[in-house]
């Protein structure tokens, strides 16, 4: 069907679909939006619906199937959610192989036994919330506007070592070791650390700060989190003249080894840039080692060394060693606010190996297949989706619009669905939906939404395609209506000036902003149009 009369078919089934407060229909501001400069040929997909009737207020394309990208983590944290519960807790032993004398001093090793704990005590506030900023510092190797949480990364390590130490030890003649075999090591899935382990210490990254000094030409303030003698850096930072370009480039130089170069205008915020460790294990290792001497405990193996996996025992033989201490998470829910709140790669890459471990497998596929049973309870037809990974990175990663308002619909009708609901962003307020909208937007603090962006380098222009920008998640409208509503769009040039200058992830996630606006301004009495017939582009 041409795409004129597919759009005409359209604009007149939806025209019943509810006039806007101002008395134009919704349909018709939503085609305006989809007509933007720059995005008139993109490939849209559009499903809107009543979230207590079911029935649908606007769809276009909605069964046929678009990249999701970080939509993804709808499916994944939902399917661990389920299989774990909102209140599952990650227990973490610090485990004794060999016996401790009159004097405290154990002739053994110590041994931690990863459980998969996505935080281990970091980004854990007092009340035992866990704490975000909206730009994660997963994510500042790309950017200036990286940010870390004011707590303690090494909380839980530190939990462990006072523990210890107040049980009585004094000192461990053997090794410490980190017990890492819980599920197959993976890559992650998108931007951020690359490594999926059963142990992660500050997401495995050594974050660096980097502030300027009073006047040009002083040298930067640059320090590092967690401070560790794991990790050796070499630092060339200057301070110029207020109104210069900054510039921060943390480079690997060998193992273990790192340089930090660059300049910090007079009066910048602080930059964050990070440092991914290859040895997840060993690092975490030497950190318990120096947690330990820290609450006084003398440890002789040195935190320079490697984990070697080769001492450890077998796995059956690990879970029947006495404890010596134990760090307990705060709930699963947690753990999911922060995944969606700020779109969290790594994490959200580790919950499908979370789920296989959770049955006593190890695989990534074994979880994958886990998940899609997972899924089915909540209503979502899996002959209809494709996922390789937990995070929207993948290229097998392919869903409708259909089966995410059915797994939204499905969450919604669960008995702990507000503590999901309460994990989404926020529009307009926190999180990836923190800027989607302006602060004066009606629509600002009315829908509660995950987000999605995907791009490739096109090598012929030298500039990008937006293979996908999305949203999916609850919507109220200004009289009251609860939508469930979810948005594709792919297949757009990114760089081109259309107009009103070049179209950026930016301007798309702004204008899934601006959908969000023109469905909060639904009337409550508005009726809802027969489905029309199947429409084609």
């Amino acid at each position: 069907m041409p795409i004129r009369l597919a759009l005409s078919l359209s604009l007149a089934w939806a025209f019943a679909c509810g006039a806007a407060n101002g008395g134009e229909p919704v349909a018709s501001k939503v085609e305006t939006i989809l007509q933007t400069p720059g995005f008139a040929d993109a490939h849209w997909g559009l499903l809107a619906i009543d979230a207590k009737s079911g029935e649908v207020v606007y769809e276009r394309n909605a069964d046929q199937m678009f990249c999701p990208a970080s939509v993804t983590k709808l499916y994944s944290t939902s399917a661990a959610w389920l299989d774990l519960g909102p209140d599952y807790r990650f227990q973490t032993p610090l485990l004794r192989r060999g016996e401790i004398d009159k004097d405290g001093v154990l002739h053994g090793d110590l041994i931690l036994s990863a459980q998969g704990d996505l935080s281990l005590g970091g980004r854990t506030l007092p009340d035992g919330t866990l704490a975000f900023q909206d730009n994660d510092h997963t994510y500042a190797g790309g950017n200036l506007d990286g940010a870390i949480v004011d707590v303690d990364p090494l909380a839980g390590l530190d939990h462990l070592a006072r523990e210890a130490a107040a049980s009585g030890l004094k000192g461990v003649e053997g090794d410490v070791l980190i017990d890492d075999r819980l599920f197959e090591t993976a890559a992650s899935s998108g931007s951020g650390p690359s490594r999926v382990t059963p142990i992660l210490i500050n997401d495995n990254l050594v974050d660096v700060v980097a502030s300027p000094g009073s006047k040009a030409g002083d040298p930067a303030r640059v320090r590092i989190i967690p401070e560790t003698s794991f990790v050796s850096y070499d630092v060339l930072v200057t301070t110029v003249a207020e109104g210069e370009r900054p510039r921060l480039v943390v480079t690997t130089v060998g193992p273990r080894r790192f340089e930090v170069r660059g300049r910090i205008p007079v009066g910048f915020h602080s930059i964050v840039k990070n440092h991914e460790v290859e040895e997840p294990a060993a690092f975490a290792r030497a950190l318990l080692i120096e947690s330990l001497r820290k609450r006084g405990v003398r440890i002789d193996a040195s935190p320079l060394g490697n984990n070697d996996e080769a001492k450890l025992p077998k796995r059956s033989e690990v879970v029947a060693l006495p404890k010596v201490a134990e760090y307990t998470s705060p709930p699963f829910r947690e753990y999911v606010k922060v995944i969606l709140k700020v779109s969290l790669n790594l994490h959200a890459s580790t919950l499908p190996l979370l789920v296989a471990a959770h049955h006593g497998e190890r695989s990534y596929r074994d979880g994958l297949r886990r998940e899609g049973e997972l899924l089915k309870t909540l209503g979502v037809d899996v002959s209809k989706i494709s996922f390789a990974g937990g995070a929207g990175g993948e290229r097998a990663d392919l869903t409708t619009p259909r089966q995410t308002v059915a797994l939204l619909r499905g969450l919604a009708k669960r008995p702990d669905f507000p503590s999901y609901e309460a994990a989404l962003p926020v529009l307009g307020r926190d999180g990836t939906l923190a800027n989607a909208v302006p602060a004066d937007s009606p629509a600002r603090g009315h829908a509660r939404a995950k987000t999605g962006t995907y791009y490739v380098g096109n090598e012929i222009s030298g500039k990008s395609v937006l293979t996908s920008k999305s949203l999916a998640g609850y919507l109220e409208t200004a009289g009251g209506r609860p939508l469930i509503v979810t948005f594709f769009v792919s297949n757009v040039p990114l760089g081109i000036d259309a107009g009103q200058g070049p179209v950026t992830a930016t301007t798309a996630g702004r204008l899934l902003g601006r959908l969000c606006e023109a469905f909060y301004s639904i009337d409550a009495t508005a009726k809802v149009a027969e489905k029309p017939a199947a429409t084609k582009e």
